[in-house]
């Protein structure tokens, strides 16, 4: 088999602006070059990767809250804890209400062996952020 690797995540949005401050302030990503393509949309760096925002009205999207188990794209970090405190400078609460959209799943000891915290974009889109080694 060819090898490979992950190039990018297309994250369908609503409201580019809304989803790009969102993904710029919380993440720290910063826009790149991306073709003229007919429907609006911004491609965040992330490394040597990215992150496609696609507005695309009549995409799916959930109406439930954080659920790690569904869809999910997960950014990996060398300080969890200062990602955690980052987020809740932005609102998010950790573990808060299950009926909250800024709640912040947040599991230091989970069976995946690395710390690990869940939330949900402007679209909730589901975004895990961890510890992995």
């Amino acid at each position: 088999m060819a090898w490979l690797k992950l190039h990018h995540v297309s994250v369908i949005v609503t409201d580019l602006d809304r989803s790009s401050a969102f993904y710029r302030g919380l993440f720290g990503l910063s826009p790149i070059e991306r073709p003229p393509f007919t429907i609006p949309g911004q491609w965040l760096g992330v490394g040597d990767l990215a992150i496609h925002l696609t507005v695309h009205a009549d995409g799916h999207f959930r109406d439930k809250l954080v659920d790690n188990n569904d869809t999910h794209f997960a950014f990996h970090t060398d300080d969890f804890e200062a990602c955690v405190a980052h987020a809740v400078t932005r609102g998010f609460v950790e573990n808060g209400a299950a009926d909250d959209p800024m709640t912040m799943t947040v599991k230091r000891q989970g069976l995946a062996g690395f710390p690990q915290a869940y939330l949900l974009d402007p679209d909730r889109n589901i975004i895990e952020v961890n510890g992995a080694r």
